[in-house]
């Protein structure tokens, strides 16, 4: 955000519901309420030309708002994908590359187990690919995704898998005719590349796709210096 607003440009961000400073509603964890969500923002704030970035869930977000909300009321300009769960992250006769339900299973026996501990666990290894061989760990990193976590609602984070697992945003993806940005490391460990940002930009209408290398899920952070540069590229052309 501040490397936008350093170029110039106008940032708003928020925290999707139940999440971070956000109310912890009851309900509506789900991709259609976190796309309404977004467009009651925009629309409050009357964004216009605007270019929606979204990471993991949040591409999901972006395409659901974008297809449903955004391009229909002509606030759009351009939208990115980065690391993000669609078109679906389970395992279906429609997508047989997706993982098993087991492994969401599993994500939701250790949230309801030990939230503290599995938001831990999970920042120091898979998201930043901090558990590969000769990695530079960064505690202050961990310590700040852990303290983001723990601000938000439990049940939210709890149903926000299903969301992000199981939604088949397939004809969101078909519907987005504006320019699309997908980004995706090659040793996501979250979300893993080959079904989720090659097939973004085999579904999308007008898509440009970049791998990276060896780039972890969380590369907006450990690579912030590439993928800055990257999106500014893209925001000015």
């Amino acid at each position: 955000m501040l490397f936008f607003l350093a170029n110039g440009y106008r940032v708003v961000a928020h925290d999707r519901r139940g999440h971070g400073r956000s109310a912890q509603v009851s309900d509506g964890h789900d991709m259609a309420h976190y796309a309404a969500d977004a467009a009651a923002v925009v629309d409050h704030l009357d964004l216009r030309d605007a270019v929606h970035i979204g990471h993991s869930t949040g591409g999901g977000q972006v395409a659901a708002y974008v297809a449903r909300h955004g391009l229909p009321a002509g606030r759009v300009a351009k939208a990115v994908l980065v690391s993000a769960v669609p078109p679906i992250m389970l395992k279906t006769e429609r997508y047989p590359g997706g993982l098993p339900i087991e492994v969401f299973d599993g994500l939701r026996a250790g949230l309801a187990a030990n939230r503290a501990q599995f938001f831990r666990d999970v920042a120091a290894g898979p998201f930043y690919g901090f558990n590969r061989p000769g990695a530079k760990v960064d505690e202050g990193v961990i310590d700040n995704w852990w303290r983001q976590g723990m601000m938000g609602s439990a049940k939210a984070h709890y149903e926000g898998i299903k969301a992000f697992s199981e939604t088949d945003q397939t004809d969101d993806l078909k519907a987005i005719t504006v320019p699309t940005l997908v980004l995706h490391g090659d040793d996501d460990q979250i979300v893993p590349y080959k079904n989720a940002g090659v097939l973004q930009a085999e579904i999308l209408p007008n898509a440009t796709l970049k791998i990276y290398e060896g780039f972890p899920h969380g590369m907006l952070t450990t690579h912030a210096d590439i993928l800055n540069a990257d999106l500014l590229a893209f925001v000015k052309a």
